[in-house]
């Protein structure tokens, strides 16, 4: 998706997009991260803590009916106010009866140059956390999560089939001629590592379009980030198997193969040869 500063507008052709998926055969539907909004990170600014909603709430609302009419699974990203003064970015699970299945709330706070989340969102208390739905098991992270390899492992620990990332990464306008490429190499490999480690599918929707945190119209100072899309979806060995450009609005679809699944599993005996009983340090900030 590509984010204008409305947020209704979003909504709205987020729930274009649910409908076109759904036409398209998808079953789970997955979102790009906080796309009710463009990225508003980009600044310490109290005032857009307004843009937060509770969960459940008027967006889960909305994208729960679609989901009963249309009988899918939805993956959403909010701005979650969980309580006066107290917020999360939040992954709501909306099932084909269109009620909330469950929550995850992002564990890792990026803090970097337009990336002030830690301003905004206070870590999640929840875990990491599998989701059995009508369709399978799932796991979700956010964004800045895809970096660590324990969350996708404690996340397919618990069954997950699929590994989802809804995202918001691009590139700061004086980085990319320089650093761009591989960026987005390093971005895209650390996932497909997460399917070949675990033998599990993983799914990246990321936004398109460039950005200075234009938030209802008000305009944002500083250079803003071009936000490089690329989702993609690799499957258990880590072949990207649907691959998005890296400026258009597109719909990406892929066939869960749960034999496939297997069978990877059976020929790289990754979880096999695990050595649990030598993992507990892994616990620790660092090791001297």
């Amino acid at each position: 998706m590509s984010c204008t500063p409305e947020p209704e507008q979003n909504l709205e052709r987020a729930l274009a997009h649910i409908r076109d998926a759904a036409g398209r055969g998808a079953e789970i539907i997955c979102l790009p991260e906080l796309f009710q909004t463009q990225y508003f990170c980009q600044r310490e600014d109290i005032a857009l803590f307004d843009l937060a909603e509770p969960i459940p709430g008027p967006a889960t609302k909305r994208l729960g009916e679609v989901a009963r009419e249309l009988s899918v699974t939805l993956i959403v990203s909010l701005f979650e106010r969980r309580a006066p003064g107290l917020y999360h970015n939040t992954v709501a699970i909306l099932d084909t009866g269109g009620k909330l299945a469950g929550i995850y709330r992002k564990m890792h706070i990026p803090d970097d140059p337009l990336y002030y989340e830690k301003f905004y969102f206070t870590p999640g208390d929840l875990g990491f956390k599998s989701f059995a739905t009508d369709f399978g098991r799932f796991g979700t992270l956010v964004c800045w999560d895809q970096w660590y390899p324990e969350g996708a492992r404690l996340t397919a620990l618990q069954g997950a089939s699929v590994l989802f990332y809804p995202t918001a990464i691009g590139w700061h306008p004086d980085e990319k001629a320089q650093y761009g490429e591989s960026q987005y190499d390093a971005w895209r490999t650390i996932q497909r590592a997460h399917a070949i480690a675990n033998g599990v599918y993983v799914a990246v929707p990321n936004r398109v379009g460039f950005e200075t945190g234009n938030i209802r119209g008000e305009e944002a100072p500083g250079k803003g980030l071009e936000f490089w899309g690329g989702s993609f979806i690799a499957d258990p060995f880590g072949q990207v198997i649907a691959e998005a450009s890296h400026d258009k609005q597109e719909i990406l679809i892929a066939e869960v193969d749960l034999h496939h699944m297997e069978d990877v599993r059976r020929n790289w005996p990754f979880w096999r040869d695990r050595r649990v009983d030598a993992y507990a340090a892994i616990t620790q900030r660092f090791l001297t």
